[in-house]
């Protein structure tokens, strides 16, 4: 196996001494400043939407399957436009890719609220409109994720996922809370589904004020290309890093197996008999444990043994989940879906740092684009078989199923990811060989 080209490591480029780190060293750049900023409001409205469409389509066919075919909804349009995405986000200016796909979203959510606010008594619309949401963020995600490197050094990039991670988990607290909120008084989903749409503004104006022209760095002689052999590198660059390949399969089999957020509106409303707003306090209580976790995460640093934490995370995940599935007092099942986020966060910080360090700038796009598959896919995919099988089972069983399942594949699969196992740090080139 050919070993990838390695951005150059904290060491290299000379890191800062421990004694003068900080649990926010990041956001000394302005860009990423701007960014995160614009992010937290965007995620929050984000959040907020995908609450209110659980709870709205419950209410117009109390059906988990119903429920089960938003995320259908959502991963098809990731699957078969993601990876033209990671080719576009290599091809052309980023930032400007942003404004487009920015745009798109905000006008998706915008619709909603119009159909909604006439009188909506049909799901097809509710499941349209939430797709095209799905196809902008397939452009979308390529081109932030490939662009964020070029806003922090290198030793400061672990600290940026991290507080993106803490970005992205204070507004999923936020969001769920504000739309349970919301759902629970006259507003109705209507005025969820506006207020995310004016959330957007937030990137695109964080967009207009950065300064990173967001083009992407290439060789002397290496010219832009937007084709079936971009595509095709791209693929084949990920297959040929084993570590990359091991990493997106346990994202993709433990969010599979162990989704349970489709099935929340029916765990609030009929196993643990609490009302619109103590849903949203339900399906924020993961990102609680998310945020906690992150500001450990930013704090510390880099971590050894990342590949063991990896699949140690993703255990905690599973067995979080059943005990979730399991629980029917209110207090323990918030604390054991805020354990899920915790385990999540965990992960996540440590997969998505060994990936995007991994991987040359050019084909940041098309890696994330791949990957986009596995991280959207699994969870998405998972909603719609925690949905079949909440109707055929009920929807703890349900529950319970998938979080064993997961732990089942995540033990099946660590047997076989020796490279991860083995994998230290980022300066431990061992594992991509």
């Amino acid at each position: 196996m050919s070993s990838p080209v390695l951005v150059p490591s904290p060491l290299e480029k000379g890191s800062a001494p421990a004694s003068r780190r900080s649990s926010f060293s990041a956001l000394r750049h302005r860009d990423f400043r701007l960014l995160w900023m614009g992010q937290i409001v965007s995620v929050t409205g984000t959040q907020m939407q995908l609450v209110a469409i659980n709870w709205h389509i419950y209410l117009l066919t109390k059906s988990p399957l119903a429920l089960g075919i938003v995320g259908l909804v959502r991963v098809v349009p990731i699957i078969l436009c993601s990876l033209v995405g990671g080719v576009v986000a290599d091809a052309v200016n980023r930032k400007r890719l942003m404004y487009v796909t920015q745009s798109a979203a905000l006008l998706s959510a915008l619709a909603l609220a119009a159909v909604t606010a006439a009188g909506l008594e049909s799901v097809w619309p509710i499941y349209l409109l939430t797709a095209v949401g799905s196809a902008a963020f397939a452009f979308d995600n390529p081109a932030r994720q490939a662009l964020l490197p070029s806003l922090v050094p290198a030793r400061d990039f672990s600290n940026a996922v991290s507080l993106g991670l803490i970005a992205f988990h204070t507004a999923t607290i936020c969001g769920p809370a504000l739309a349970g909120l919301i759902l629970g008084s006259r507003g109705g989903p209507a005025l969820v589904y506006a207020l995310n749409a004016v959330s957007f503004l937030a990137v695109i104006i964080a967009l207009f004020l950065m300064r990173t022209s967001g083009r992407v760095e290439r060789g002397e002689n290496e010219a832009s290309r937007f084709s079936f052999d971009a595509l095709r590198e791209g693929l084949s660059f990920v297959w040929r890093t084993p570590i990359i390949v091991q990493t997106m399969t346990l994202d993709f089999i433990a969010t599979f197996f162990a989704s349970a957020s489709a099935l929340l509106p029916i765990f609030a409303a009929e196993v643990l008999s609490v009302d619109a707003r103590w849903y949203g306090v339900l399906a924020a209580s993961p990102a609680v444990g998310s945020v906690l976790t992150a500001l450990v995460l930013a704090r510390i640093g880099q971590l050894r043994r990342q590949g063991a934490l990896v699949v140690i995370s993703i255990s905690i995940y599973g067995a979080a989940t059943v005990a979730f599935g399991i629980s029917r007092i209110f207090w323990l099942s918030l604390l054991m879906l805020a354990i899920t986020g915790a385990a999540d966060t965990v992960s996540t910080v440590l997969r998505q740092t060994i990936r995007q360090l991994s991987t040359p700038d050019n084909l940041r796009g098309r890696m994330t684009s791949i990957n986009m598959i596995f991280f959207m896919g699994g969870p998405q995919l998972g909603e719609l078989e925690a949905g079949v099988v909440a109707r055929l089972l009920g929807a703890p069983l349900s529950v319970v199923i998938g979080g064993i399942g997961c732990l089942i594949a995540v033990t099946i699969t660590a047997l076989k990811a020796r490279s991860l196992l083995r994998y230290q740090g980022e300066t431990d080139k061992t594992a991509f060989q």
